[in-house]
């Protein structure tokens, strides 16, 4: 399937729900060359990308998200929590976390899980972006979880991103072009 790149960034949606088909080896393979083919502040490649399909262990980062989120006052908690059945990952079928050692390289991670969104929409994929996780290791079960998830030692939760085949539809959200200011 070829898509123009302008249409791509244009289509892309945020999907909250997902079938439970699991990614193919192929296209996990097509993903994170796309995430690997990045680019970063003097191409350092600060990132590690932790691939995770198992279950039971998302359900547990799930959990710890929303411990970390109780933790917080009510003015911060996303309204999100408010839902028991609220899962941060959105029962997607595959979620890879980008994690790095920390400082100006948390930017290059943002522009390497955008490529990941743009790419899973190329292979017909649906994907959301996900702050949210940074709850779990913000307790005293981040290390735990570290482990588990197995980030390199050093390695810090940065962002994830959920991907699998969506199971809703969105109309494109308008766009502010007040956002733009031109210089000439």
């Amino acid at each position: 399937m070829e898509t123009n790149i302008l249409e791509l960034i244009n289509t892309r949606r945020s999907h909250r729900k997902y079938l439970p088909q699991p990614l193919s080896e192929t296209q996990l393979n097509h993903l994170l060359a796309a995430a690997l083919a990045s680019p970063s502040a003097n191409n350092l490649q600060p990132w590690h990308f932790t691939v995770v399909q198992d279950q039971v262990l998302l359900d547990q980062v799930n959990q710890a998200t929303r411990r970390g989120a109780q933790a917080q006052d009510n003015a911060q908690r996303s309204p999100r929590f408010a839902d028991p059945a609220f899962h941060v990952f959105y029962h997607a079928p595959c979620v890879v976390f980008i994690t790095t050692q920390g400082g100006q390289q948390a930017l290059d991670c943002g522009i390497a899980v955008y490529g990941l969104a743009l790419a899973a929409e190329s292979l017909g994929l649906g994907s959301v972006i996900l702050g949210l996780p940074r709850l779990a290791f913000m307790g005293p079960e981040d290390r735990e979880i570290e482990k588990a998830l197995r980030f390199p030692p050093g390695h810090s939760f940065v962002i994830a991103i959920a991907l699998g085949y969506p199971d809703d539809t969105k109309d494109p959200p308008a766009r502010d072009p007040g956002k733009v200011t031109h210089i000439r």
